[in-house]
């Protein structure tokens, strides 16, 4: 079969590797899309420490069952599924306190390889999340089941008031789809700040109220004025860039709370107003990952067509061009690629 392997930073390799074969539990997907994501372009760009290289990569995937193995109930070769790239052990510290997203063997196992003709999908993730694909649902729309996951774990607790603000810093497909995880939750106002003008205009049709280009004026003056001075009662930091969660404190209203969705590198080190943090007691969070029931949730979004992530799929590319799509992810063109080998 055809697999993309990553040899360094800037170069990807086709190469022909074997088809997996199933063992206890196990599944081989026939992948049909996998869809380009934020983390595997820097991974490409400047490496990533969870990818040692040369490695396959790429791990948003939706397929049919090429070869189910023994002992796998429920499913059956040319079934189509849609499901993520990890899952807890179930047994640890953490799993026995729901925090299963924090689970070490969960991250220390990770599915990658789905820029492949093939993909083999282990016993837990199988048991776990896996979920079968409707008809009405297109593979590539099923593939975003992961990303999904995790914007909706990071949402899952918030008690997002009909009469709130909520502000989302990034218009990248991380932000897009906390546009329509918010507009599920129905807030007073959403405000969308991002750099990339397509995008922007994207977010404007899924939802946001008001939109700001980040890269031209006060970006806190323009929140304040746009919400009567006092500022967004849920800030949702999407880029993962140090300076934008130091602005984020001071954009949120009294009593807001700051959602650190993404990540900075390791050993970055911020500080923040305590006196503002105390005195007007704004909360921070920084969610991480999902756990099942966050992948269960979304999926059912997607299965029961409750969210409409369709105009997040910028376009289509074969397993041979996955550089192309790169290249245009690079130059802030669209969302996200579908890779169909």
């Amino acid at each position: 079969m055809k697999s993309v392997f990553l040899i360094e930073p800037g170069r990807m390799e086709l190469r022909e590797t074997p088809v997996p074969e199933p063992g206890l539990g196990e599944l081989v997907i026939k992948v049909d899309t996998a869809l380009t994501c934020g983390t595997d372009l820097k991974a490409f760009r400047r490496g990533h420490p969870k990818m040692p290289m040369p490695t396959p990569f790429g791990h948003e995937f939706s397929g049919t069952i090429a070869d189910a193995g023994s002992s796998v109930n429920g499913w059956r070769e040319g079934d189509a599924i849609m499901g993520v790239h990890t899952a807890p052990c179930g047994n640890c510290y953490y799993c026995r306190r729901q925090l299963e997203n924090l689970c070490p063997v969960t991250m220390a196992t990770m599915l990658m390889g789905a820029y492949a003709e093939y993909i083999k999908i282990p016993r837990r993730v199988v048991e776990l999340n896996t979920f079968h694909k409707p008809t009405s649902l297109s593979y590539a729309e099923a593939a975003i089941l992961e990303p999904l996951a995790c914007v909706v774990h990071g949402m899952s607790e918030l008690k997002i008031r009909s009469d709130d603000t909520v502000l989302i810093i990034g218009s990248g497909a991380i932000g897009l789809l906390h546009i329509l995880m918010a507009k599920f939750r129905q807030p007073g106002k959403i405000i969308v700040a991002g750099k990339h003008g397509g995008r922007l205009k994207l977010a404007r049709s899924l939802g946001a109220d008001e939109i700001i280009d980040s890269a031209s004026g006060d970006l806190v003056e323009t929140v304040r004025d746009l919400t009567d001075g006092y500022g967004a009662d849920w800030v949702f930091e999407c880029t993962g860039r140090p300076a934008v969660w130091q602005q984020s404190v001071d954009l949120a209203a009294r009593g807001g709370t700051v959602i650190l969705f993404g990540g900075c590198p390791k050993g970055t080190v911020l500080s923040f107003d305590t006196y503002k943090l105390h005195y007007d007691q704004i909360s921070l969070r920084g969610p991480f990952h999902f756990a099942p029931r966050d992948v269960a949730a979304a999926h059912k979004l997607l299965a029961e067509s409750q969210i409409d992530v369709s105009s997040l799929i910028s376009g289509k590319f074969p397993l041979a061009k996955l550089h192309e799509a790169f290249d245009l992810l690079m130059e802030g063109e669209g969302v996200k690629y579908a890779i169909q080998p």
